[in-house]
């Protein structure tokens, strides 16, 4: 586990990010240049190591994120830390009204639609959702792994 010091180091090599003192020592890390109302990024990083980062509602991190969109960062290391922020920051600094598509096929004609929409990777079979992905990765890999391949 990271110390205090080697988080708020981290966390300081982020020049986008400022940071104001809250009660009981703790330190909050604020994105000024977010898109939207929320602009910590870095909250009630404390003094025992513990602490959140805001990632809202990307999927990449739905399983570690409460209810608030916040994950507890107290047992990271430094790569799942810079990882971590670097996502936080593109998530308040993303227009989310980017729509990006693309066709994938099967080798039996079937075309399935890989759209980028609100922060997510959805496939789609003609008007149906399939599935959902946080990364363009994952998406991708289920695809190959089902024997798809992106239409040119």
């Amino acid at each position: 586990m990271l110390t205090f010091e080697q988080k708020q180091a981290i966390i300081e090599s982020f020049p986008e990010l400022t940071k104001k003192e809250i009660s009981l020592k703790r330190l909050n890390y604020h994105f000024e240049d977010s898109l939207y109302e929320k602009t910590i990024v870095v909250e009630k990083l404390h003094p025992n190591g513990n602490g959140f980062v805001y990632v809202g509602d990307l999927l990449k991190y739905e399983k570690l994120a409460n209810d608030k969109g916040l994950v507890n960062i107290r047992d990271f290391d430094e790569t799942q830390l810079k990882e971590i922020i670097r996502d936080a920051i593109e998530y308040l600094s993303e227009e989310v009204d980017v729509l990006i598509e693309e066709e994938w096929i099967s080798k039996s004609g079937t075309v399935l639609k890989l759209v980028h929409d609100q922060r997510n990777w959805d496939i789609y079979y003609q008007n149906n959702l399939e599935e959902t992905f946080g990364t363009r990765e994952a998406a991708v890999e289920y695809l190959t792994e089902e024997g798809f391949t992106q239409k040119k």
